[in-house]
């Protein structure tokens, strides 16, 4: 098709879509849509076509055609990949205000959710851009679904934000005996996915604001929490081991509250304490964690045969604060 004659195309399309519009007859509209979307791809005018659809799914969903504004939401996500947009909070505003207008109960959404992060992809974040999952998280907090947000928050890194709506999510759903709980699950997968900043950040916002706690640094009334407040420091510190097994083995009975923490505490061990991968899965957690002690100490003890005659070897303890 000559040139002249792709542009009076796209003009009649244009028209005809203006229409459509006008006359609120939708379902043609979108078809118009979908046509200007491939001629536009064809000949590469990437910005005016993300232009276009990003409008054409506003005015589609606010007139409440939920599965055509989701449809160009899709498209217009298809574009920024091929196009190679990159990811920006700009883009990142735009697709939720799209997310929140299409709605919960749009099971297109969640094809429209996946190929977004799948698109935010840049660096390290191989599951999606962190600025993006804040705003997911955000957006499914306002409709309340918080294991969604829970999800998303993991993967930001907004503390103070996921700190917020776990204070909230307890007090309104939470048992009381549950205050440590939602907080130590929060914060040892923090540190599973080496994000010791953030994990820090939820663990005082969390106890500064929540009602039955609001406290700064320790003691805590609840252990779990005295042993977080402990964690981090180690980790911010030397991260020793030697550290980091008696905080295990002396906060032992609280651990055993949640079966994961075991599993948790063996890859942060594994990250920030140098604790070697387990062998024997047998041993557990906690027979790994001595293990990998005595043979520090044993390793300490041969190169110091002067510290061995005397029996003045190193004395290991945290520091002068009292745990419970």
């Amino acid at each position: 098709m000559l040139p002249n004659a792709s542009v009076r195309g796209v003009s009649r399309v244009l028209e005809k879509l203006e229409n459509s519009l006008r006359e609120k007859n939708y379902y043609e509209a979108h078809q118009m849509y979908r046509t200007l979307y491939f001629r536009y791809l064809g000949q590469k005018k990437y910005e005016e076509l993300l232009d276009l659809l990003y409008k054409g799914a506003l005015i589609l969903l606010e007139k409440d055609q939920k599965l055509s504004g989701a449809d160009l939401s899709i498209l217009l996500v298809d574009v920024m990949s091929k196009s190679k947009t990159a990811p920006c909070d700009s883009w990142f505003s735009k697709i939720i205000v799209l997310f929140t207008l299409i709605g919960p109960y749009v099971p297109e959404r969640e094809t429209f959710l996946s190929n977004s992060l799948t698109w935010s992809k840049i660096g390290d974040n191989k599951l999606g851009h962190p600025e993006l999952h804040k705003k997911l998280a955000q957006a499914y907090w306002q409709e309340k679904n918080y294991g969604q947000a829970r999800y998303h928050y993991m993967f930001s890194m907004d503390g103070s934000g996921f700190a917020s709506m776990l204070v909230e999510l307890h007090t309104e759903k939470g048992l009381n005996g549950e205050i440590d709980l939602f907080i130590t699950q929060a914060v040892l997968q923090y540190l599973c996915r080496n994000n010791p900043s953030t994990a820090q950040e939820t663990f005082i916002v969390y106890t500064e604001k929540h009602p039955s706690i609001r406290k700064i640094g320790p003691p805590y009334i609840f252990p779990l929490l005295n042993f977080l407040w402990f964690l981090l420091k180690a980790i911010q510190g030397e991260k020793q081991l030697t550290t980091f097994t008696i905080l295990c083995e002396q906060y032992k009975p609280s651990l055993k509250r949640d079966p994961m923490y075991m599993q948790y505490l063996d890859k942060i061990g594994q990250l920030f304490f140098g604790v070697p991968a387990p062998k024997n899965q047998n041993n557990g957690l906690f027979g790994d964690l001595m293990q990998s002690f005595l043979n520090s100490l044993d390793t300490n003890n041969d190169s110091s045969d002067e510290d061995q005659r005397s029996g003045t070897g190193a004395k290991h303890k945290i520091e002068s604060a009292e745990l419970d």
